[in-house]
């Protein structure tokens, strides 16, 4: 298999997937087909969606497409170096430096718009674990310990930069990216990941599977893209009204749908939405697949039919 090496330059097309299941262009396509597929994910409060820009001024759903096919690349590189090794503090190094390529390659595909930022971070720790592990070995609960062990290590070359997220963790008193990681991705292993597969076993479309597993999301995270632009309002509202969706029956129901849309209003007015808890969404459809040993992640079009969109 011809495994490209992008640290210099993104190539900027999707790669082909592989047979063997545990090759980095199997990972990294799968990596970038649940990005995309999050961002179709229709109708979603706040966020980019098949509707519109959401909250977001400088982001469309091409935007955020482009942004997967240019990352993919990198990530597939992170799994090439991570395949057969173990965590150290030399692997977290080069993670870090191949994940700044594919930053840097994402604002010039964006023109300086952070699409991915995020996702880069989490996904970039879980596929460097997934690829090491066999596949015999592979649930997603031993992937987010091996990505734990992975994000425990310093990287001591990163530029001295206060992000957005280090301004709101301080601030606030939460965790963020960085605290996901160190605590083994709760939120993807605990919450995401058994609603979505519930959800599913109990008869519900992939869409609504999805949006439901997303509002489990939310309803618990300290999403410090709502702190940033928001403060504790934004997030207490998104909370809320992810739970009463919950409660409503969810999103497949009318009266969920009905929630649904008074929370997307509601953070398009406070002109905020959930990034956080869509990269997480990423992760979890990104470990699902890998789990299950999926060739590819089903691009969901129900949303037509279960939703009707959302005003």
């Amino acid at each position: 298999m011809r495994v490209a090496y992008v640290s210099d330059e993104a190539i900027c097309a999707p790669l082909p997937l592989s047979n063997d299941q545990r090759s980095p262009a199997w990972m990294g396509g799968l990596a970038r087909q649940a990005l995309i597929a999050e961002a179709e994910l229709t109708p979603k409060p706040g966020l980019v969606d098949r509707r519109g820009s959401g909250a977001h001024t400088d982001l469309s759903l091409e935007t955020m497409k482009r942004s997967a096919l240019t990352i993919e690349p990198y990530l597939c590189e992170m799994a090439f170096i991570s395949s057969g090794t173990h965590p150290s503090q030399s692997l977290r190094e080069r993670l870090a430096l191949i994940g700044r390529g594919a930053e840097h390659a994402m604002l010039t595909a964006t023109g300086g718009s952070n699409s991915h930022k995020g996702a880069i971070w989490i996904l970039g720790l879980l596929i460097s674990a997934a690829a090491m592990r066999r596949e015999d070995e592979a649930p997603a609960s031993a992937i987010a310990t091996t990505a734990q062990d992975i994000a425990s290590f310093e990287d001591r070359a990163a530029p001295r930069l206060v992000s957005h997220g280090d301004l709101v963790a301080k601030k606030h008193g939460v965790l963020g990216a960085r605290g996901e990681a160190l605590g083994g991705f709760p939120h993807v292993v605990d919450i995401g990941l058994p609603l979505l597969r519930s959800k599913r076993g109990s008869g519900a479309t992939e869409n609504v599977a999805r949006l439901d597993a997303l509002l489990s999301i939310m309803s618990c995270l300290d999403d410090t893209c709502l702190l940033y632009r928001g403060g504790e309002t934004a997030l207490r509202i998104a909370k809320e009204g992810a739970i009463k969706v919950a409660r409503a029956g969810g999103s497949g129901t009318a009266l969920g749908r009905q929630q649904l849309q008074r929370l997307d209003r509601q953070l398009l007015h406070l002109n905020v939405s959930p990034g956080g808890s869509a990269d997480l969404l990423a992760a979890t459809l990104f470990l699902d697949a890998v789990e299950r040993g999926q060739d590819q992640i089903e691009m969901d079009q129900s949303w037509l039919e279960d939703t009707h969109g959302t005003n």
